[in-house]
């Protein structure tokens, strides 16, 4: 990796420019329609131009000092309302975050010191399905709580029963997810929840991704399995406003059934001569402009604003669908409750599914690698190039060669070979 030295000098506004240009042009492209993860494109030039207005706005604010920003303090209480009246929830019942990452960090953290407060809990554990979000492990590791988690059932969804064997008194939270990333289904929410309360845990619902899809296709007619606060037991929740919410990196919500909860929340420190420091969440200084571009985007997008998203989601996701289903040799992975999906080969099919994906890398498609095949996440504009995506796999299909080995990976750069997993996390969430 070349290494660049400090400048001696500074350089003119249009040489660096020019540089972050050639820097960019390497990039994913997401306009296209061909990326199927990190950006979200809603295909809404009107939202776009918006979000960098307001983003130019707020680029230098800081919600580090809220009594310094009135502005933010409103709209970040704004954006938890209205998230909590979307989710079914009190107001006042929570706080954004940098993203889903940070909200299931903070919600481990929460569940740890209420358990540490209310229980005496000194030794804490978190159950959670095999398919929970890694973030979860990550929270466990930083926070010193032992994870624990369960194979799923034969539908992919967390089995309570198992979940069930690795509960104990010592388990601060029991989790499901609505959906798991990687087959796009929901867990049973009201089992998990139940479970949680008759051991005295709290339950979390991560709808990192779901959280602000699932509402609107719900109100579209789509089967919506029960999942947020109209669940008896469900203690919080994350969802991220930078997915399916439709504005920039990075925004999200934890939010809690009883607002007091938020209090477990907080970092207090006294003994500093620079006075009194308090975090209610693992950043001090804060961007302001994810703050304000949620509360930007929900208020110009509406409800309105978001079924028409929502249907152009459903409509893009039939289309996919229908795409592989139309390939006998390909099969989706379970049945996926939204707009997210696993598809590989076939059972009785020796398709190299590897294979598909680089012919369809060099088409230009950015399909995502798991192990068990490609992964597809819809967004509106993918309405767009459903025909064209359909075209382009049924010849990926036919004419593939063997895989060059790219290796299955979330959120980090990794060396080509399966075999070797060494990997540098560079983002998540």
């Amino acid at each position: 990796m070349n290494k660049a030295g400090f400048p001696e000098y500074g350089e003119a506004t249009e040489d660096v420019l020019a540089a972050v240009k050639d820097l960019a042009a390497g990039d994913i492209d997401w306009r296209s329609g061909r990326a199927f993860s990190l950006v979200y494109h809603p295909g809404d030039e009107e939202l776009e131009r918006l979000l960098h207005e307001v983003a130019l706005i707020y680029l230098h604010e800081n919600a580090l000092n809220p009594f310094k920003y009135p502005s933010l303090v409103q709209m970040e209480n704004d954006v938890v309302d209205m998230a909590a009246a979307l989710f079914h929830t009190v107001p006042r019942a929570g706080t954004m975050s940098s993203g889903g990452t940070e909200s299931i960090f903070l919600a481990v953290h929460t569940a740890r010191e209420w358990a540490a407060q209310r229980k005496g809990v000194t030794n804490p554990n978190v159950v959670t399905a095999s398919t929970a979000h890694p973030a979860f492990a990550k929270a466990c590791h930083y926070l010193c709580v032992e994870h624990r988690r369960a194979p799923v059932g034969a539908d992919l969804r967390a089995d309570p029963a198992e979940m069930a064997r690795l509960v104990d008194a010592n388990t601060v939270l029991v989790v499901g997810s609505a959906p798991c990333y990687p087959f796009g289904v929901i867990d049973p929410i009201p089992e998990l929840a139940s479970l949680a309360m008759e051991r005295e845990a709290l339950c979390h619902v991560d709808a990192c991704l779901g959280g602000w899809l699932l509402p609107w296709w719900e109100r579209l007619g789509e089967p919506v399995p029960p999942w947020d606060f109209r669940v008896d037991g469900v203690t919080s929740l994350s969802a991220d406003v930078h997915k399916y919410g439709y504005t920039f990196k990075g925004a999200s919500v934890i939010l809690y059934r009883d607002p007091e909860m938020v209090r477990y929340q907080w970092f207090l420190y006294d003994d500093w001569p620079g006075g009194l420091y308090g975090s209610i969440t693992t950043a001090g200084t804060r961007p302001a402009a994810p703050i304000a571009g949620a509360w930007a985007t929900i208020k110009f997008l509406g409800a309105d604003g978001y079924l028409r998203k929502a249907e152009q989601v459903r409509s893009a996701t039939r289309g996919f669908l229908d795409a592989v289903a139309a390939i006998p040799e390909l099969s989706v992975t379970g049945k996926p409750d939204m707009s997210v999906f696993e598809f590989g080969a076939a059972e009785g099919s020796d398709l190299d599914i590897g294979g598909v994906g680089d012919v369809m890398d060099d088409r230009g498609w950015n399909l995502d690698r798991q192990p068990g095949g490609l992964h597809v996440m819809v967004s509106p504009y993918h309405v767009n190039v459903v025909d064209q995506f359909g075209t382009d796999l049924a010849d990926a299909v036919a004419s593939h060669r063997a895989s060059q080995g790219k290796a299955a990976g979330y959120g980090g750069i990794a060396v080509d070979k399966p075999s070797h997993r060494e990997a540098l996390c560079i983002f998540a969430l």
